[in-house]
């Protein structure tokens, strides 16, 4: 049924952002420098500060990238 289909895709997305919560909460626990790594551009000015992660963006496209061509892979 329609409504049962809609039903488990929010359980399904609900699963993925506490997975994804969870993970942010433990990296938040470690040293690891993600959000700080060269490449992060950081420009700070009299009264504004401009913040762009372009290296944590290009690092994590990448890892996302590679786990979902794995769960692709073991999903056939």
């Amino acid at each position: 049924t329609p409504m049962g289909d809609l039903g488990r895709m929010l359980l399904i997305l609900g699963g993925i952002l506490v997975a994804a919560g969870l993970v942010l909460m433990l990296l938040g626990r470690t040293s690891l420098p993600i959000g700080r790594l060269p490449g992060d551009f950081l420009v700070r000015g009299k009264n504004t500060t401009f913040y762009f992660p372009l290296a944590t963006s290009i690092l994590l496209s990448v890892v996302l990238s590679v786990f979902l061509y794995l769960v692709g892979r073991f999903r056939r």
